[in-house]
């Protein structure tokens, strides 16, 4: 009786563990970057400008993007099939995580607050995530290829949009579409697989609900 509580206990103590990661994850307080500086430091522009609850909406979407991310890379990461995927998307999950770090603080900075929808943007996209890694690895690296060549249009567009005087946040959104391009690159390098057009609409669906819904809540 004795060691059936105590085994309950520790597996309770397992899936809160889980679940505080899961939301520190959603937050980005504890993303897994690599330690790179935000671009956004390197800016003296103050918090207070006149277009500031345009730049603030902006970037809650990105990091409302940046969250699928993580959670899209972590989702095919857990289903890999080789060690060498596995390393190649836990290496652009790290560096999603800078991105995630990054759209965290210029939203403290802009005085408004992540998307309240956090966590159904991270557990839908770790769905996703999972369901392309159980497809195979080619079509995984696809899924990450056409992932990033959507995510840097999207970034094209808001960098035509943020106020000319934000160049704190201008200095984020083309690190990270820089980087974007970079990761999908590799995935183009590693073997990924073109999707068909059907899935490759699909997943352009998906983001305009996220990015439309997020702007607001």
């Amino acid at each position: 009786m004795f060691c059936g509580t105590d085994c309950q206990g520790r597996h309770s103590d397992r899936v809160l563990a889980r679940v505080d990661r899961w939301l520190r994850r959603w937050y980005g307080l504890d993303a897994e970057g690599t330690g790179r500086a935000s671009p956004a430091d390197q800016t003296t522009v103050p918090p207070g400008l006149p277009e500031r609850r345009l730049s603030g909406c902006l970037m809650r979407v990105n990091h409302a993007g940046e969250v699928c991310a993580q959670a899209l890379y972590h989702g095919q990461a857990r289903v890999a099939r080789t060690p060498e995927r596995r390393l190649h998307l836990q290496t652009a999950a790290r560096e999603e995580g800078d991105h995630l770090r990054w759209c965290r603080a210029r939203l403290r900075t802009l005085r408004t607050e992540p998307s309240r929808l956090g966590p159904i943007w991270y557990g839908g996209a770790y769905a996703m995530g999972l369901l392309a890694g159980l497809a195979g690895d080619r079509l995984s690296l696809g899924f990450v290829e056409e992932t990033e060549q959507q995510v840097a249009q999207h970034l094209q567009q808001h960098l035509q949009r943020l106020p000319a005087a934000d160049t704190a946040s201008r200095a984020v959104l083309e690190r990270m579409r820089q980087d974007e391009l970079q990761h999908g690159a590799r995935a183009r390098e590693a073997g990924g697989q073109t999707l068909p057009g059907v899935v490759r609409g699909l997943m352009r669906c998906c983001a305009r609900v996220m990015t439309a819904t997020a702007y607001y809540i």
